[in-house]
């Protein structure tokens, strides 16, 4: 019965950390279908499960690697320097150059911004 419990431990951290059992397939490389069925207890080879569970930001024990504050942080960083850089990007194609103080503000808004609001759109590609 352990078994259930921890194909349960990853549906309750993908919950936590507010991402879309969507978007765990699209990061796990795994289908739709496939996800839903591991995290609904259906059959599950260990290789999905591993997937999952990387993506969740936890080891093959199904213990927490990372905190959720953390992986949100991180997905939260990465997106908000994606922004930003197709901000500079477009502001230097129009010789309107942003300093890297401007920049690095930018950043810590976004993040901000990603960690407060929506979380379709922290985890959205």
């Amino acid at each position: 019965m352990r078994h259930l419990s921890q194909l349960a431990d990853l549906n309750v951290r993908r919950r936590r950390l507010g991402m879309s059992a969507e978007t765990l397939a699209q990061r796990s490389g795994l289908s739709r279908q496939t996800v839903h069925r591991v995290l609904s207890g259906g059959s599950a080879s260990f290789q999905n499960v591993i997937a999952i569970a990387g993506v969740l930001g936890m080891s093959h024990s199904f213990l927490a690697t990372k905190s959720v504050q953390d992986i949100r942080e991180q997905q939260a960083e990465a997106k908000a320097q994606e922004l930003v850089g197709m901000v500079q990007a477009t502001c230097g194609l129009e010789s309107q150059a942003v300093d890297q103080e401007h920049i690095d503000e930018m950043v810590r808004q976004t993040v901000h911004e990603l960690l407060a609001g929506p979380n379709r759109k922290l985890w959205a590609a």
